[in-house]
């Protein structure tokens, strides 16, 4: 399931080659959702490391993720993280954008039968497709 989220950029890292083939950006959004603002850690992969080069640090932007989960056996117990996968980054004030691929995003709304409401205005469930786990070169 896609989502976006609505914030501005608290922090900018620089970019990591995890391996030979799996390579990776992360950045931090400042949203504010009641009194206290949170920050929220996504990550760029492979040839969307880039997408974040046209900002800096104090922009509003609109940042349009993927919820990604694995888990692993590890010792013979279960591990599992979660990563907020970014695939597209624009203005949040509807001017220049950086998307890679073209065209212009548009929230659907979220489905009907999805077991729980978002309560946070800032981040928004669509039905944009996922790409399948065939066509990713992550190392797991």
């Amino acid at each position: 399931m896609a989502y976006d989220a609505t914030g501005r950029l608290h922090e900018i890292f620089d970019e990591q080659q995890v391996s030979e083939k799996f390579r990776k950006r992360e950045f931090v959004l400042e949203v504010v959702d009641g009194q206290y603002p949170e920050h929220i850690k996504f990550q760029l992969v492979q040839d969307k490391t880039a997408l974040i080069d046209p900002f800096k640090v104090g922009d509003e932007v609109k940042i349009a993720f993927n919820l990604r989960g694995r888990g692993f056996n590890k010792n013979g117990q279960m591990l599992y993280f979660t990563n907020l996968e970014a695939w597209r980054i624009e203005s949040a004030a509807g001017g220049a954008s950086a998307p890679q691929g073209g065209g212009s995003y548009q929230q659907a709304a979220p489905r009907a039968a999805a077991p729980a409401q978002n309560q946070n205005p800032n981040l928004r469930a669509s039905s944009a497709p996922i790409a399948s786990d065939d066509d990713n070169d992550l190392p797991f």
